[in-house]
């Protein structure tokens, strides 16, 4: 039978995730209708609130859940040795909840985070919707998102400490038109969607700010086994651009060697940058030009200010945003 959970009752009920929450809790800002279509919908689907309903006790407990995807796990270490080294000082226990397409579900993952008292979660990216977030603050439980930007939100309780990936691709877009390429792509990836939305609104930008259209988003559907098989069979028939934008570094090494076996030279017929910066890219031949990113950072800050968050210090109750810097590391990819 399958297990009734607060998503199911929020469907069943046409609200929030939150209003749920709300009337599981008794609180007086739901309507009278919308409280007994929620209540009327609790019994039709036989949920059983109280393990939630538990986490009202707010007892301390000095543990902080992170969330992240599991497939991100390993691109994420230097941010999780930052968060980690940060927490020991401030004697707190670190909670994992990693998530997986079909074996871990974020619903499962909200329940957990709220049935055990952790007094606050850092979030990696993209892994909450914003109603997800509000139910989280409906709890009191403060959250800082590290990685990318966060989008305006009805949200107060969530703290931000990321890199604008907007910028960055605007300004190394404006740089290549000061050179004279305009012919430019973007590989996606379906890991890092957040980041794409950023990266690809940048580049946008750029070419709008140059009376021109951005074209080339290079997206594949999940029936190729991985992005090295998809740019194999697209470069057969696809010229690659003079520019080409990657994320992660499997992605970078598949388009260097699916162009380089389809008779391209790099960076000659066509330059490439790899976003995130590991080790890896320098095995490759030539080096992948890549972006210093502060990864370690990123981790130390987020913790750092979800620590500040906990205990309302007064120098981030008007300013939870913390925008960290990049740097370029032109390497054997690019001219």
């Amino acid at each position: 039978m399958k297990r009734i959970t607060i998503y199911d009752v929020a469907k069943e009920a046409d609200v929030s995730l939150a209003t749920v929450s709300r009337v599981i809790n008794d609180s007086n800002v739901v309507r009278e209708d919308t409280k007994q279509r929620v209540q009327e919908a609790i019994e039709k689907l036989g949920y059983k609130p109280n393990a939630i309903a538990q986490g009202l006790a707010l007892s301390k407990t000095t543990t902080v859940s992170i969330v992240m995807s599991e497939k991100l796990f390993a691109y994420n270490g230097k941010i999780l040795n930052g968060l980690m080294d940060v927490a020991k000082i401030y004697n707190y226990n670190i909670m994992f909840h990693t998530t997986s397409q079909g074996i871990s579900k974020m619903q499962d993952v909200i329940e957990s985070i709220i049935k055990s008292h952790v007094d606050g979660v850092i979030l990696f990216n993209d892994n909450f919707s914003e109603d997800e977030m509000e139910v989280l603050q409906e709890y009191q439980i403060p959250m800082v998102v590290v990685g990318s930007l966060l989008p305006e939100t009805k949200v107060n309780n969530v703290g931000n400490v990321y890199v604008d990936f907007e910028k960055m691709a605007y300004e190394m877009v404006n740089e290549l038109f000061d050179k004279g390429i305009n012919d430019i792509s973007l590989v996606e990836d379906k890991l890092n969607l957040s980041m794409m939305e950023q990266m690809r609104s940048g580049i946008e930008r750029a070419f709008h700010d140059h009376g021109t259209e951005f074209k080339k988003y290079i997206s594949y559907d999940e029936t190729y086994k991985s992005s090295y098989n998809f740019l194999t069979e697209y470069f057969k028939t696809n010229k690659p651009s003079q520019f080409v934008f990657t994320f992660r570094d499997s992605q970078a090494i598949a388009v260097l060697n699916s162009c380089q076996e389809a008779g391209y030279k790099i960076p000659d017929d066509c330059q490439l940058v790899c976003v995130l910066n590991n080790k890896y890219l320098s095995m490759t031949r030539p080096n992948i030009s890549t972006f210093n990113i502060p990864e370690y950072d990123m981790g130390a800050v987020s913790m750092r200010l979800l620590t500040k968050m906990l205990v309302d210090d007064e120098s981030v109750r008007e300013n939870k945003s913390i925008e960290l810097g990049y740097s370029f590391i032109p390497k054997g990819t690019t001219k």
